[in-house]
């Protein structure tokens, strides 16, 4: 007899990397996106989330900037000089509002960036269904 493997992720199913610090905010995030249909993988800091990236190969990541251990940032640059993680979808999602923090994220080659004081969460979502085309 034979069995067919069974997945429980449809290949449709887009995988969204979640790296944000705040529980709260996260579990908010993560919970919204999942009804949407997305795929959602968390992790609390910016280590985590070089590891995440490399091993779930997400279509987008939602990314903090200000975190422990490594910021969001130093994710970003070490994500676009890495082979395998040079063409991932970055949406940074921060507290920091100045236009120098906006462009320092520009020049990294971050896709999008959003402060979270000026977005509600269906503005992200939003903005992440048109990355990915979902």
């Amino acid at each position: 007899m034979v069995y067919a493997s069974i997945s429980f992720m449809d290949d449709k199913q887009k995988k969204i990397l979640l790296v944000e610090d705040d529980d709260n905010l996260a579990a908010v995030y993560k919970t919204r996106l999942e009804a949407e249909g997305f795929v959602v993988n968390r992790v609390p800091n910016g280590e985590d989330a070089l590891a995440a990236a490399l091993n779930h190969k997400p279509d987008l990541i939602l990314l903090d900037v200000m975190m422990p251990k490594v910021s969001g940032f130093d994710v970003l640059d070490i994500l676009r000089n890495t082979p395998e993680t040079a063409n991932l979808q970055v949406i940074m999602l921060t507290a920091l509002s100045q236009e120098s923090d906006k462009k320092r994220a520009e020049e990294l080659g971050v896709d999008d960036y959003l402060v979270k004081s000026q977005v509600v969460i269906a503005d992200v979502v939003e903005k992440i269904k048109a990355k990915l085309n979902a």
